[in-house]
């Protein structure tokens, strides 16, 4: 593991880049050298709230992608491995993003040979529609008129086209039910590590990017890009580390509070009485991919007597296949038409695995969860 400061030779890249414009760089360079066949990035949508997954096959497109969006979790495993697992591949991948890749590593249904995977640290996404109804209600602005957002110092900040600034304290915001999603509150997985190289401005220069360098094809990446002349660098200083290493550990400091809270609340087992069946949770989780063999379609569960049928019959199958392998990344709470924390009830089960295991879905070394392990222990 290595740290250095990054920045594009590309005059484009550097002004319409979030800081530095180290990542499409990075990106340019593996299209331009024929590396990858594409790259799997977020364009906005209607407005800088909205991420649109987007495959760029020509260098000259990337820069619709340059900037940084707060966005809810884009499916970016599931089209990997729906879409894309026969080509090479660069993507861009928060941490919930890059934890759900991994565990499709272990699982073998993506080749790790075949994906460059470039990541953001991530202080927590917003959904769109709650983005925009936050901005009107808190800071009294129109939200079209906010070119960009970070969240900086406890606070969540936008920018507006003429450069102004304004924020409002995080935990304001999420006591009266807006900023960050319940996923990304708890979330204590900040840094993408298990990316081969994770990039962000915290601890950075002004114009530099902070780039994590986190295995032999991480290295590769930033020689290579310097090589062909679109990427600058030099050595992050004590500083700078330390800068880094203090605003990883706050926002760390801060999900271990919201998990305090949270995992108090016994509301979430009790939701599961609302649940209809209907599925979507299953069908939008990015770790489970066995739709066509499923065992909850077998005919042995179809309950014709009860409908909605008995929760126990999908959520706690479901559960025991899953819950070891929960990334947290939220989105089947979004999905979820009966409101149920899906996402809470998992992640309570995922923290006493760890606590019995010590493994990490996505995060931990292991070839396989301990459950899956031939070396077997009584616990």
């Amino acid at each position: 593991m290595s740290h250095i400061l990054a920045k594009s030779k590309d005059g484009e890249i550097l002004e319409a880049g979030e800081c530095g414009g180290a990542v499409t760089s990075i990106f340019k360079y593996l299209l331009d050298e024929g590396l990858v066949d594409g790259v799997l990035a977020l364009r906005p949508g209607d407005d800088i709230y909205d991420g649109v997954p987007t495959f760029i096959t020509n260098s000259e497109d990337l820069i619709s992608t340059a900037g940084s969006y707060h966005c809810a979790p884009t499916l970016i495993s599931d089209l990997l491995q729906k879409y894309f697992s026969d080509k090479k591949v660069a993507v861009a991948v928060k941490p919930c993003d890059i934890r759900s890749i991994d565990e499709l590593f272990k699982r073998h249904k993506l080749n790790p040979d075949n994906v460059y995977t470039v990541g953001l640290n991530c202080g927590g996404t917003v959904s769109p529609v709650t983005g925009r109804k936050m901005i009107e209600l808190f800071y009294d602005i129109n939200p079209d008129d906010v070119v960009s957002e970070e969240i900086d110092k406890g606070q969540f900040i936008v920018e507006l086209a003429d450069g102004t600034e304004k924020g409002v304290k995080i935990h304001e915001l999420e006591q009266q039910g807006y900023g960050r999603r319940n996923n990304c509150q708890r979330c204590d997985v900040k840094i993408p590590r298990k990316a081969n190289i994770a990039c962000g401005n915290w601890g950075s220069e002004d114009g530099w990017t902070f780039i994590e360098i986190n295995d032999e094809k991480g290295q590769q990446l930033i020689d290579g890009a310097k090589s062909a002349g679109i990427l600058e660098t030099k050595n992050a200083s004590d500083q700078a580390i330390e800068a880094r290493s203090k605003v990883e550990g706050i926002m760390i400091k801060m999900a271990k509070k919201a998990q305090g809270a949270t995992f108090g609340d016994a509301e979430g087992m009790d939701a599961w009485k609302r649940c209809i069946g209907c599925y979507a949770c299953r069908d939008i989780c990015p770790i489970c991919w066995c739709y066509e063999n499923c065992e909850l379609n077998k005919p042995y569960f179809k309950d014709e007597l009860n409908i909605p049928p008995e929760p126990i019959a999908f959520q706690g199958v479901r559960l025991s296949h899953m819950s070891f392998s929960c990334c947290n990344c939220g989105q089947c709470d979004d999905v979820c038409p009966m409101d149920i924390p899906v996402s809470l009830i998992f992640d309570k089960l995922q923290k006493k695995y760890y606590d019995r295991t010590g493994y990490v879905a996505g995060v931990s070394d292991d070839i396989k969860p301990p459950l899956y392990s031939p070396d077997k222990v009584e616990l």
